[in-house]
């Protein structure tokens, strides 16, 4: 339930956040009182109404390891009795303290599509980095080998005419759906529904028929959410449905594969590559053979970081609270 009109609005945000969108909020707010409440001078005994999470106050922190400054933020969440809504900078709400909040009635917006494009285009960089064996060609520069690929009977194959089998049809997946046609590759999308897709030249099936199609792939990319339906789908039994030499990319989340899993069939060379830009837990462990499998590029949950994300992760933050503001529902709630 949202605010009376003549209520002030009192906003818990950070202080950079606040420096930022102090007279874009008033705007949307008009004459409706408020009050930015900062973070950083919360007192004993403030309260709030709403709450904006941007990018500076996860910083560092993941879902696993959580910061100081993070966590202190996070307290303050748990502590807001007169909370109703939280509105974040990422795509996904799979951080512990988003489901408390939500078990306690507090509605939580996520900024869906903001970093879409972004995560599209590092997902066909990895794959082309794969597809061209940038990681093998790398390691030749660091030896100061000249190695040819041609010459050692290692052509890399051409893509056009290549099977990519995408995992999720939301922003991320739609963008590398149509990267990947441009690029000459058939497209198989599993996701929970098996309607058909309005792009022409995609093939829908639904996640239960991932196994059907697995055989077909040269190409697995993940760019789903995290799900009780899609927690450790891609284990032993369907890296083993894949051609021998196939190749992993996963932009979604670590859990949605077992990564040990993963190990054994890069190690095995039933997986050919992967780029893993998620792992089952970040930071991703220095002893983890990961980091120096040479058919495997990593990075450090970083395929979505970009100057202009903050701007669009602004707008539409601004864009719930005008709805929030006019008693609208919001945009991109979870579920």
């Amino acid at each position: 339930m949202t605010l009376a009109a003549s209520a002030p609005v009192r906003i818990l945000l950070s202080a950079p956040a606040a420096a930022g969108l102090k007279g874009r909020i008033a705007q949307v707010l008009g004459e409706r009182p408020h009050a930015l409440v900062l973070a950083e001078k919360l007192a004993p005994g403030d309260d709030f109404d709403l709450a904006f999470v941007s990018r500076d106050v996860t910083g560092q922190s993941t879902k696993h390891e959580v910061l100081p400054a993070t966590q202190n933020f996070y307290d303050l969440l748990r502590g807001g009795t007169g909370l109703q809504w939280v509105h974040i900078h990422s795509a996904g709400a799979d951080r512990p303290i988003y489901s408390e909040l939500r078990a306690r009635g507090v509605q939580i917006s996520t900024s869906s599509g903001a970093n879409a494009e972004v995560v599209a285009q590092t997902a066909l960089a990895g794959l082309l980095a794969l597809a061209r064996r940038f990681p093998q060609l790398m390691a030749a520069q660091q030896a100061r080998r000249w190695a040819p690929l041609v010459r050692e009977g290692q052509a890399p194959r051409d893509l056009a005419g290549q099977t990519a089998v995408i995992v999720g049809w939301g922003p991320i997946g739609r963008r590398i759906a149509a990267f990947l046609r441009l690029l000459g590759l058939r497209v198989v999308v599993a996701r929970h529904s098996s309607a058909p897709a309005p792009e022409e030249g995609v093939e829908m099936v639904g996640l239960a028929q991932l196994p059907a199609v697995l055989p077909h792939a040269d190409w697995l990319l993940l760019a789903c959410p995290l799900t009780p339906q899609t927690r450790a789908l891609v284990d032993a039994r369907m890296l083993a449905l894949l051609p021998a030499g196939a190749c992993l990319v996963n932009v979604a989340r670590g859990e949605v594969v077992v990564e040990a899993d993963v190990i054994a069939a890069l190690q095995s060379g039933q997986l050919g590559g992967a780029y893993l830009d998620v792992f089952e837990h970040e930071p991703l462990d220095s002893a983890s053979p990961l980091w120096s499998l040479p058919n495997v590029i990593v990075t450090p949950h970083s395929a979505g970081h970009s100057d202009g994300n903050q701007q669009r992760v602004s707008a539409l933050f601004l864009a719930n609270l005008a709805r929030w503001h006019a008693g609208q529902p919001l945009q991109y709630t979870v579920a």
